[in-house]
């Protein structure tokens, strides 16, 4: 507001503005007012903002006055000022359909009101295909006298409701001798058939009433006359080479990095997209106690912290290695008889029943098999015996954490009430 207080401060001083009025216009790079004079007539103030909204992270990610450290979005709105007026003068007194430049002060520029209203607004046209020739025309006068817009679209077209034009936004405008200036050229024209095509309805290609559809750049760029070419004529006014080399700079590279800033932000919503499933598995996953660490559901559907989780590890690992090392002894031959022992002698007797008159082979010393999972008991009775520990373990640890939570709240919910208690029959007190 300081930057803009000082333009404007500046052109009433000169008598031409008295008065500043609505917001007409808003874009990417620039804000437009209506202003008045003292005698009444109306303007167009153009406040240039360059590096406002899209192009923001350039400055951060760009050299473009290499070792300079003054550089600022002040500067390149100034020398973006100063480009167009110094453009918009050539052109009008030139006979191009463009607003009049009447002043020019840091990053402003005050120009005539056109009565007109931009192209993107329109989706009929009584004579579209006077209005697109009138655009051809318009970009190969352009390169006739060196210059090539840049920006030759329907948001920088003006129409009247005599479907007149106006063209407007100058700061990116590059000489015919730039190195991608056919590459610019052909771009504006495919613009303007693009938008005939597809929003007025009306297709230039199958128009044979037409003298040409597009115009070649070739053609127009060799009819450019010497003398007249604004871009040299242009290189002598108040805009010179050095501010040209700032400020291309920073035009060339805006548009990429606005490219850029859609990709990296549809990388950044892919990789959130990501991030959160990768979370909601972690989570089912800490849920299921997979690392040993996190909470589990409670009693009454409540989540228990994770106090005394390695605890309860600790007693499952316990559990598991006396298994694990009970179903080893059975397989070294501690247990062979388990099976048939583990009913007291039952399957002894039918061995002597079904075997007379064999020799019985001699017992082997040590513990007996057990009923339930001794040194000499089953590999499989064993197991399931600590399957059920485990689970007797785990829910007495919930059971315990379930009550000490109950407990706190109810602490906390006694002393909120003997506080609120306390205070009330204080403040009956009168104290």
């Amino acid at each position: 507001m300081g930057y803009d207080f000082l333009a404007i401060r500046a052109l009433v001083s000169r008598g031409h503005i008295s008065g500043v009025g609505r917001q007409i216009g808003v874009g990417k790079e620039s804000d437009i007012f209506e202003v008045t004079n003292d005698d009444g007539e109306v303007f167009a103030l153009k406040l240039h903002r360059l590096g406002r909204t899209s192009f923001r992270a350039v400055k951060s990610k760009r050299d473009y006055l290499g070792r300079r450290q003054n550089y600022s979005w002040l500067y390149l709105s100034r020398l973006a000022a100063l480009k167009e007026f110094a453009f918009m003068k050539a052109l009008y007194d030139h006979g191009f359909p463009v607003p009049q430049a009447i002043d020019n002060n840091r990053h402003a520029v005050l120009m005539s009101l056109v009565n007109a209203r931009p192209m993107v607004q329109i989706r009929e046209m009584a004579h579209p295909a006077r209005v697109y020739l009138s655009c051809m025309e318009l970009i190969g006068r352009l390169a006739g006298k060196g210059l090539i817009h840049c920006d030759f679209n329907e948001f920088n077209l003006l129409i009247g409701e005599d479907e007149e034009l106006t063209l407007i936004d100058f700061p990116q405008m590059v000489s015919v001798t730039h190195a991608n200036a056919e590459e610019l050229f052909v771009r504006d024209v495919e613009c303007i058939v693009r938008f005939f095509s597809k929003k007025i309805g009306y297709v230039p290609e199958m128009d044979p009433a037409l003298p040409y559809v597009r115009p070649v750049f070739a053609e127009v760029a060799a009819g450019a006359d010497a003398e007249g070419a604004l871009d040299v004529e242009l290189e002598a006014s108040g805009f010179q080479r050095q501010h040209a080399k700032a400020l291309d700079e920073y035009l060339a590279t805006a548009k990429d990095e606005e490219e850029g800033e859609e990709e990296g932000e549809d990388d950044e919503e892919e990789d959130e997209d990501e991030e959160s499933e990768e979370g909601e598995e972690g989570a089912a996953a800490s849920g299921r106690g997979a690392d040993g660490e996190g909470a589990g559901p409670g009693p009454e559907g409540e989540v228990l912290d994770a106090e005394g989780g390695s605890d309860v590890d600790e007693r499952l690992k316990a559990v598991a290695t006396r298994s694990r090392a009970a179903a080893t002894r059975n397989k070294d031959g501690e247990g062979e008889g388990s099976e048939a022992g583990s009913e007291d002698g039952e399957g002894e007797d039918e061995e002597g029943e079904e075997g007379e008159g064999e020799e019985r082979p001699p017992r082997r010393a040590g513990p007996r098999a057990g009923r339930h999972g001794g040194p000499g008991g089953g590999g499989r009775r064993t197991q399931r015996m600590g399957e059920a520990e485990v689970q007797a373990i785990v829910s007495a640890q919930r059971k315990k954490q379930y009550q000490k939570a109950s407990m706190h709240r109810a602490t906390r919910n006694s002393t909120k009430n003997n506080k609120g208690k306390k205070g009330k029959s204080t403040a009956d007190d009168g104290w």
